[in-house]
């Protein structure tokens, strides 16, 4: 039986405000939260205390479901937030990153911990108890401005509490009790003026919304802690004219920026504060409405297109999207694409019911929607209009027939071409970024030092450092990880019946050709490089139909024509497809499909 040391006095220790660096701890039992789908609260001892009210982050869920979290199982606890509730009464701890050491079943209960009272323990002295050293001012939680008076956070006073639309900068002293309607991805800048981080959420009550963002440290501090559809009381932050340019269908003449006096604690009673408010429009109705404007839609997803790669000239940098179709009881289809990490997490197989609020209408590709940086996007929402939807689509809905109002769905794979016909056409030969696709076979693949570990932090892709201590740095972020993220950058050679050419394929892609994933070619090169090098082999002499992304590019005044793989399609998958394309290419030449049945 294993045997591993608990972190003595580490909860008392967290309770009064101090930090823990990787303590050792057990899990004495969990428990699902009432009213919450996925929210787990967990028992835990250092062997002289328990506290249970330690949360489990929702990334963490999928452990409870595991059974990895089973009583007697001993952790380390790698990332935590401490957060006050019931003003400054409780505080709550919200694990965001533990590692199992030893299961529960292979360890039994340590010490007799009792739970943690912290008048007895101001009594026997005021430090914390058995051996913890008594917390110095400057370890006071920084969320509430450091100091020695920061150990008991400001009560929240209902008498301060001001709707959102009463919000001015003539307010003094005001709280807002609200919803976190969406919260954005984690953004960096890199300027004259410097460089830095941030993100930004939307919160809501029954008087209307109002935009908040969070720069740098406050980044940082909050991320993690902030999750949509609950409910928080915010206070002490910076009121300031709204940059309606970032605000989309947000009207407050106001927006939010929180600094280091601001305070952000969850709020248990929300009962008061409404949900997300749509106003839904029919997608029959989408082709006779203002192709500029923003619209409220839902939809069920009934066919999600592959991860795009594409170039933006205005940002002059990469960009991810994705196409999905929308359906709902009109029959009528419509194409919605997505962006960034929603483009790049979406899992559309089980066919989600999709509630937009703020969704920008375009007449691109006939009538099509697309998500911009003020839209929030719900899956499966708590609607009866979802509920509805759902119900009709797999009762027969899904088998009917519907018209697109999207002239053109999918465009990943058009403008074929051979490398020949490429090259005369001199495509992306001219300094501007071109594509085309091409039916081409894998001839060599390029396995050496194309697996390299990536930062985790949201959508950074940057190559971390490996500080030999268990953390990885990212220079990019200026941060320490205690993990990174297997990334691919492939090389690889292919060729068609009129010539080959070397080109790029990046994480999706490259695990298309590969049939695999990132973390589990990470696991086999680590240990066993002989499967390792048997996946890349396999993939050889495979067809693909690729839409390749293609630029000349000059470097130590060499020029040459780069090659990208945007997206990627196995032949196999879709035999039919291809068949028909290339009897539509014979019949375009002024070939005969039945002179060559003949033959």
């Amino acid at each position: 039986m294993m045997e591993h040391k608990l972190t003595a006095g580490a909860i008392a220790t967290m309770l009064q405000g101090g930090k823990i660096e990787a303590a050792t701890l057990q899990v004495m039992s969990h428990k699902k939260v009432a009213g919450d789908a996925d929210r787990y609260r967990l028992l835990i001892s250092d062997g002289c205390h328990m506290n249970s009210l330690a949360m489990l982050g929702t990334q963490l869920s999928h452990m409870i479901h595991d059974n990895q979290l089973s009583p007697n199982t001993i952790i380390r606890l790698n990332r935590y937030v401490a957060n006050t509730v019931q003003g400054g009464s409780k505080k709550v701890f919200i694990l965001l990153d533990i590692t199992v050491l030893v299961p529960g079943a292979q360890a039994t209960k340590i010490g007799e911990p009792t739970m943690y009272n912290p008048q007895a323990a101001a009594a026997s002295g005021g430090g914390a108890a058995n051996g913890a050293a008594a917390l110095p001012a400057a370890a006071a939680p920084a969320a509430y401005g450091g100091g020695a008076a920061a150990l008991v956070p400001p009560t929240i006073n209902p008498q301060t509490i001001v709707p959102i639309a009463h919000l001015t900068p003539y307010s003094n002293k005001w709280t807002v009790k609200a919803r976190v309607t969406s919260k954005g991805d984690v953004r960096t800048w890199n300027n004259a003026r410097g460089e830095g981080k941030l993100f930004s959420f939307e919160l809501l009550d029954e008087s209307g919304e109002i935009r908040c963002t969070a720069f740098k440290e406050q980044c940082d501090k909050y991320y993690d802690m902030i999750e949509p559809k609950k409910v928080y009381y915010l206070t002490r932050a910076t009121l300031k004219p709204a940059n309606k340019q970032f605000c989309g269908s947000i009207t407050h003449d106001f927006e939010l920026t929180l600094n280091h006096d601001s305070v952000l604690e969850p709020c248990a009673d929300e009962g008061d504060i409404p949900g997300m408010q749509y106003t839904f429009v029919p997608i029959s109705e989408l082709e006779k409405m203002d192709k500029t404007g923003l619209v409220d839609i839902i939809g069920v997803c009934k066919e999600t297109g592959d991860l795009d790669r594409i170039m933006s000239r205005k940002l002059n940098k990469e960009l991810t999207k994705r196409d999905i179709k929308l359906v709902d009881q009109s029959n009528t289809e419509v194409t919605l694409t997505i962006w960034g990490s929603q483009a790049e997490t979406f899992e559309g197989t089980t066919h989600p019911v999709v509630a937009l609020k703020g969704a920008r209408l375009s007449d691109f590709n006939g009538c099509s929607l697309s998500s911009g940086s003020s839209t929030k996007m719900d899956l499966n929402p708590d609607l009866d209009e979802a509920f509805k939807l759902k119900g009709w689509f797999d009762n027969g809905g899904c088998n009917a027939e519907s018209m697109s109002i999207s002239k053109r769905v999918n465009r990943n794979m058009d403008n074929f071409k051979t490398f020949e016909e490429a090259k005369l056409e001199n495509i992306g030969g001219t300094g501007e970024a071109g594509y085309y696709s091409v039916c081409a076979t894998v001839l060599q693949l390029k396995s050496e030092n194309c697996l390299y570990q990536a930062c985790p932090n949201g959508d950074c892709k940057k190559k971390v450092l490996d500080q030999q201590n268990g953390m990885y740095r990212c220079e990019k972020c200026n941060q320490e990880f205690p993990e990174f993220r297997w990334r691919i950058l492939m090389q690889m050679n292919i060729a068609d019946m009129t010539g080959n050419q070397w080109c790029t394929a990046f994480q999706e892609q490259a695990e298309t050709i590969l049939g695999t994933t990132c973390e589990d070619l990470g696991r086999l090169k680590t240990a066993d490089m002989e499967d390792y090098t048997r996946i890349f082999s396999r993939a050889n002499f495979k067809q693909f139909n690729m839409r390749l992304r293609v630029k000349m590019e000059t470097y130590n005044d060499e020029s040459r024509l780069r090659s990208v793989v945007a997206s990627v399609t196995p032949v196999a998958n879709d035999l039919e497809t291809h068949k028909k394309r290339l009897q539509d290419e014979i019949v375009a030449m002024g070939g005969s499909l039945d002179k060559m049945k003949m033959k």
